[in-house]
């Protein structure tokens, strides 16, 4: 058994719970609150496990606008859609849509990586958008959700566009240095709109939950990623985050006792048929 076969489906089931988390911390912190606590408390843990590896550090000035606008859709307005979504949705809808980044990468990877769009790969687009429409359109309670619903696609398209934009980066410099300089630059950014401040009292559920993000989903499972990318194929590896929709579905039943709808089910369903597709295009 090779070792990413292992790691990878661990890190899918750490990032399931990550949904799971904000729903339990939404009902004490604000959205915005969770996640500058969670990169304020990964970021340092990134910088040390960077000079760990002996990874090179600096980075030259030219790259900053660009390590700016990674901060800005794969941090801060990232987290805000996403966990601002969570507070107004489930926590099994958040996770089927936010797999909707890959549909939108293949789309912005068409539009100015000059990537072709192959007879599968469209129809995976297509099949991913029905199981959208499906998700989004199919609540029972569409004044609440819908708004959250739209607010996880939102975060999703920011993903993409982090995506393509570092794709360039990632030819010239280490993941794991840019990723740090992401989590640190996007930490910053999250302060003008930290209106509340942060809270002088937290319970030890809302510690727990601020933990479980910072060191479980950012920096244990974001090292772990890209360990296993340096083992295998980027396509081999990716296969496997089809199965956080999946964990996270099956933890909201078990843990937030949420209801799964058939047009949940139906849609995560064309979503992920969607995503295999899109991949294997």
């Amino acid at each position: 058994m090779r070792r990413y076969d292992v790691i990878i489906p661990f890190v899918a089931l750490i990032w399931a719970g990550s949904f799971i988390a904000v729903k339990i911390g939404v009902k004490e912190l604000s959205p915005v609150q969770i996640a500058f606590l969670r990169f304020a408390v990964a970021s340092p843990f990134m910088l040390i496990a960077l000079l760990l590896k002996k990874k090179k550090v600096r980075m030259p000035l030219r790259e900053f606008p660009a390590l700016i606008v990674l901060a800005l859709t794969g941090v801060t307005l990232l987290y805000l859609f996403q966990f601002t979504g969570i507070k107004y949705t489930t926590a099994s809808s958040s996770a089927v849509l936010i797999n909707t980044n890959v549909i939108f990468i293949a789309i912005l990877s068409s539009l100015f990586l000059r990537e072709k769009i192959s007879l599968m790969k469209g129809g995976g687009i297509m099949l991913g958008f029905l199981g959208v429409a499906l998700i989004v359109g199919g609540s029972p309670f569409p004044g609440i959700s819908m708004k959250g619903n739209l607010m996880i696609i939102l975060s999703a398209i920011c993903w993409a566009v982090y995506s393509v934009v570092g794709k360039k980066l990632l030819e010239k410099y280490d993941a794991l240095t840019i990723t740090t300089y992401v989590f640190i630059i996007g930490t910053l950014m999250f302060i003008p709109f930290m209106k509340e401040g942060v809270p002088a009292g937290i319970s030890l559920t809302g510690w727990a939950v601020i933990l479980y993000l910072a060191l479980l989903c950012s920096v244990f499972a974001y090292i772990a990623w890209y360990d296993a990318l340096a083992d295998a194929e980027a396509s081999k590896v990716a296969i496997f985050l089809n199965l956080i929709p999946l964990f996270a579905i099956l933890l909201s039943y078990l843990i937030l006792k949420e209801k799964m709808g058939m047009s949940l089910l139906a849609g995560a369903f064309l979503i992920i048929t969607g995503i295999y597709l899109t991949q294997k295009g």
